[in-house]
């Protein structure tokens, strides 16, 4: 059951209840507008990942601007975009299970549907659900890029699990699922880039590999927020998978160009909006999002245009805000704005985004996909 939303249209940002997850419209459009273009300069397609937003009507938002559908990571997430409008999805992770599996096949009767696998028993388990439910689905080889991650290793395993899918029945060889994880939050540029130029260059080999083969690889979809740019221009990448690109949160933050300015000029659109609830002490103040309102996994949440205030500590209901000399006292009640810590599981948190425009609340958009973790 979807909470009470916090907001409705026409009243002022600062009435919205809290704690809130607060889009600034405006910086949202021009995010969007930037991804958009470097995927048309290129000439490659975008498709970007919804498990970022969870928001159908985000999805549409970036359909609207040329994205050819989106990627999810869950089947319930797909259906739930499906279902929202979306006609084409990826799913970029491994689905197994049979009741999850066939829930994909069956989502192919409605929408185009692509997989991944990086095992022979998933291709096969995908290749009886499709025949079941009388469907033909596209399944991409996962290439491995390190770490504690999913992926066949590149050169012949890649070659072997694209030629049994490309003999299975009811299943197409799709291309290469390239997702280089590990790059992504790299703060150093130089860094970032080798690390980008060490799994793209195993990832043109294996296209070769396959090509000789007589295997077209048709697709290469991969490429994160934090090295689009690189893919775009690749020569290798045919499709790019941003995500967190829409609303930068504070891990992204310190990710920068190579002249030190903000990565590729996206901004923070996502906020949580919260409300001061004791100011007892001149050292700190209490704020009602905790960690059921901003997930702190990988990054405390930046309190935003409030001088010497620094969100140190997440209980379960409120947050710990240290003061530091130079901070003006805070009040009982006053609202801040907190650029969330990682954006994907905080969006999870919430059953409604409230949309702002000019200090405006302009819509209320539901989080469709909340909770889709089947």
């Amino acid at each position: 059951m979807l909470a009470r939303p916090p907001a409705e249209v026409g009243m002022p940002a600062e009435a919205v209840d809290t704690p809130s997850l607060l889009l600034d419209l405006d910086v949202l459009d021009r995010n969007l507008k930037r991804m958009a273009d470097t995927a048309d300069r290129a000439g490659v397609r975008l498709r970007p990942h919804a498990k970022a937003h969870k928001c159908s009507m985000i999805a549409r938002k970036q359909m609207a601007l040329g994205a050819v559908g989106v990627c999810c990571q869950k089947v319930s997430e797909a259906e739930a975009m499906v279902e929202g409008g979306v006609p084409d999805v990826l799913v970029t992770y491994e689905v197994t299970g049979e009741t999850k599996v066939r829930r994909l096949a069956a989502l192919a009767r409605h929408a185009r549907v692509a997989a991944i696998a990086d095992h022979p028993d998933q291709v096969a388990a995908y290749s009886r659900a499709a025949g079941e439910f009388g469907v033909t689905l596209s399944v991409m080889v996962d290439i491995y890029g390190g770490g504690p991650r999913t992926g066949v290793e590149v050169g012949k395993p890649v070659l072997d699990l694209a030629i049994r899918i490309a003999e299975s029945p009811s299943l197409r060889f799709g291309g290469l699922q390239a997702y280089n994880g590990a790059a992504q939050h790299v703060r150093d540029h130089a860094e970032r880039r080798t690390a980008y130029a060490a799994y793209a260059g195993k990832v043109r080999e294996t296209r070769q590999l396959l090509e000789d083969a007589g295997l077209v690889c048709e697709t290469i979809s991969g490429g994160g927020t934090g090295t689009c740019a690189w893919e775009a221009e690749s020569g290798i990448f045919t499709e790019l998978q941003p995500g967190s690109y829409i609303f930068m949160d504070a891990d992204y933050a310190p990710i920068l160009d190579e002249e030190g300015r903000p990565w590729h000029g996206f901004e923070h659109s996502l906020f949580i909006l919260t409300a001061v609830m004791s100011c007892r002490s001149r050292e700190y103040a209490l704020v009602d999002a905790g960690t059921k309102a901003a997930n702190v996994d990988i990054a405390m949440p930046l309190v935003c245009e409030q001088a010497g205030t620094t969100y140190t500590k997440a209980s379960d209901e409120h947050g710990v805000i240290e003061l530091s000399p130079e901070a003006g006292p805070l009040r009982l009640g006053q609202k801040l704005r907190l650029i969330p810590g990682h954006c994907d599981p905080t969006v999870n948190l919430y059953d409604w985004i409230v949309c702002i425009r000019n200090g405006t609340v302009e819509a209320v958009w539901p989080v469709s996909g909340r909770g889709a973790v089947l």
